[in-house]
């Protein structure tokens, strides 16, 4: 064993090394990546050097580890970690009976859900690029989150996922094991890691992942980490929660790493809380405090999880439920876990400004306390390779992009430049026609207008609004120009009103089968961030219509504006603080200063006209700018092209991190 090799394994313990992992570890590499960042960073993290070291909690992470930083094995690949076949379900029924879509690639890392998975992911990133003493804390989902099939006439069908842990690229098993003491039982955690390297791969942030399926634990705790946000009873809902803060602050314990701070992003951590205030006194927890921040993602009343004092009760012990009625207790013999973040943390942060100002309203008690760090998303994640080349062309102007995406601020300069202007549209061409390619076998053209929602299905954000009158649809693309509609996105599987949703978008797409040649209609299935990448980077207009103000920020948009794509958006969220940018187009119902209203009234007629409004000024402008092929560079939509990339300077992880830097974690 190399000198190398060597010290790491003495700083990390990993079970099965000889039988199983020292094939892809070993002679200074890390299944492919250099081993020595991982050792510099876990010594920062069991040092006692005066730097404040952070302990960053997540449910979920989103890691994109199919195609960023993707680590090699000398293993084969697992059949179960293999991206699975996909369908497609369009307004063309007999391509889709024949074909489906074949990635031939390897599974995102299962951990994550949706867009709060892919913030967390993101972050960990940018804290790895920056070099900061971090360390992550998840949980190991044994069956991931689900997948999702279609089912004709009645929507989306969730299956049991299953992979593989134990032979998925870069993941390690530790020798280390702890335990948490509930009241009804002990349950033993196994500890993974999972390393997650900068973008120069010259550091890598650990990430624990806490892991339950162990035959020394009752059949019941065997479960707890089985799937994400499996919520069929509210015992298996509490206990993932306390996992996530009592297991994580006994792994941290035990592998000695010496944490100042704690990050809670969501509430779904503030058991770790409870866990440091066991045996305090009030004094001492008042110190404790001091050493929390908190960060919430959700106006949505979903969103805030609580508990009653009889079921917590029935799973833990009375001096954990006395912090909790003390810090949490909403009455009425509930506790709300984000009324025990916010009593519990030095800060409290939204994701937006917008988000502010609906928790203002939500928690109006908080106000003084409830900052607020817009979202942002890692820029090397999500430009695309075609982007990246054309930004390395202009180095005068847009100098190091690489290292410096806010640099992308500076775009407008090249708004001018004839040069640019072209090179801009064809690398948006060359990511169109990739995406084309993808879907073949559905003839779509990368000179016709293509729109794209895809996120999360849940009822505030509307999933269906664009179909909600397909005659509409039909007049604007015979009067007009031809429209290709990509639509993605999972309903929670108990989500019912998400399930409607899903089943009314396919019916309606199935009806529109005798106008393919003008509307297309795509329905992609299981959507992920491999995906995501994909459509974020290939599609002409991006659509995002939540009912405002319950999109606390949303990313996805950002990950577009980053490779040029237009905007065409309800005022919610991150959009909010980007209206006055000629990015696209803005429409629909905006909530009153001061209030929040109700998101079940979800004014989908009222809206829908107004996004056909919008819809048929963008199908008129890009058919002015690009006439089957013969492009008008001086068109106003390049303009707006440019100051998408120019948003795309401001609203990335980059940005985001200097603020909590500065005004939550206090660190220089």
């Amino acid at each position: 064993m190399d000198k190398l090799t060597q010290e790491f394994t003495s700083l990390v313990s990993i079970d099965q090394f000889q039988e199983r992992y020292q094939d892809n570890i070993g002679d200074g590499k890390y299944f492919g990546f250099p081993l020595e960042p991982i050792i510099k960073a876990e010594k920062r993290l069991l040092s006692s050097a005066e730097e404040k070291k952070i302990a960053y909690f997540s449910m979920e992470y989103g890691l994109a580890t199919s195609f960023y930083n993707k680590f090699s094995s000398k293993l084969p690949l697992s059949p179960n970690n293999q991206m699975p076949e996909n369908a497609v379900f369009s307004n063309s029924r007999v391509t889709d009976y024949f074909f489906a879509l074949h990635a031939n690639n390897i599974i995102d890392l299962p951990i994550y859900s949706g867009g709060l998975g892919v913030l967390a992911g993101d972050t960990v990133k940018t804290i790895a690029d920056y070099k900061l003493p971090v360390v992550g804390i998840g949980i190991l989902w044994n069956s991931g989150y689900f997948r999702q099939k279609f089912w004709y006439k009645y929507g989306q069908a969730p299956e049991k996922m299953q992979w593989d842990p134990s032979s998925y690229p870069g993941l390690i098993p530790l020798t280390t094991k702890v335990k948490i003491s509930l009241k009804p039982e002990d349950v033993t955690l196994r500890l993974w890691k999972y390393y997650v390297y900068s973008h120069e791969h010259d550091y890598a942030i650990p990430l624990i992942l806490l892991d339950s399926n162990l035959p020394e634990n009752s059949s019941r705790a065997r479960i707890l980490t089985d799937q994400l946000y499996k919520s069929d009873n509210v015992w298996l809902k509490l206990l993932q929660r306390v996992i996530l803060g009592f297991g994580g602050i006994a792994a941290l314990n035990t592998l000695g790493y010496k944490i100042d701070l704690y990050h809670l992003n969501e509430g779904h951590a503030v058991f770790s809380f409870v866990d440091k205030a066991r045996g305090l006194s009030a004094q001492e927890i008042e110190g404790l405090k001091k050493q929390f921040v908190y960060t919430c993602h959700t106006p949505v009343e979903a969103g805030h999880d609580k508990f009653s004092f009889e079921n917590l009760n029935r799973v833990l012990k009375k001096e954990d439920v006395d912090v909790i009625e003390k810090f949490g207790s909403q009455g009425h013999d509930v506790a709300n876990l984000t009324l025990l973040a916010m009593n519990i943390s030095a800060s409290t942060n939204a994701v937006s400004h917008n988000h502010q100002k609906v928790m203002h309203v939500q928690f109006p008690s908080y106000r003084d306390q409830i900052s607020y760090v817009t979202n942002g998303v890692h820029s090397h994640t999500w430009i695309s390779d075609n982007f990246k080349e054309l930004f390395s062309k202009y180095p005068e102007q847009l100098p190091d992009v690489r290292n410096n995406p806010m640099i992308l601020a500076k775009a407008s300069s090249l708004n001018s430049n004839a040069d640019f202007r072209k090179d801009l549209w064809l690398a948006h061409q060359a990511n169109k026609d990739n995406f084309c390619r993808i879907l073949e076998k559905w003839k779509l053209n990368k000179d016709v207008f293509t729109i794209c929602w895809a996120r999360r299905v849940a009822a505030y954000k509307r999933p269906s609004l664009i179909l909600q009158d397909i005659d509409r649809l039909v007049k604007i693309a015979k009067e007009i120009g031809p429209m290709q509609i990509i639509l993605a996105g999972k309903a929670h599987p108990n989500d019912n009103l998400g399930f409607t949703y899903i089943n009314e978008m396919l019916d309606k797409v199935d009806r529109l089968n005798n106008n393919y040649d003008l509307l297309k209609i795509i329905v992609l299935e299981n959507y992920d961030i491999f995906m995501g990448k994909i459509l974020t980077s290939s599609v002409d207009v991006w659509l995002n219509n939540p009912l405002p103000p319950f999109e606390a920020s949303g990313t996805s948009g950002m990950k577009a504006v980053l490779n040029g794509v237009l905007q065409m958006s309800t005022v919610d969220g991150w959009i909010a603080e980007a209206t006055a940018r000629k990015i696209g187009r803005f429409f629909g119902y905006q909530n009153a200063e001061g209030s929040v209203g109700n998101e079940m009234d979800l004014r989908m007629i009222e809206d829908s006209a107004k996004l056909y409004t919008a819809l048929e000024e963008m199908v008129g402008l890009y058919y002015k700018t690009n006439n089957a092929g013969q492009v008008d560079y001086r068109s106003y939509w390049i303009d707006m092209m440019i100051e998408c990339l120019c948003v795309g300077g401001e609203f990335n992880t980059y940005r985001m991190l200097d603020q909590y830097k500065k005004s939550v974690w206090k660190i220089s």
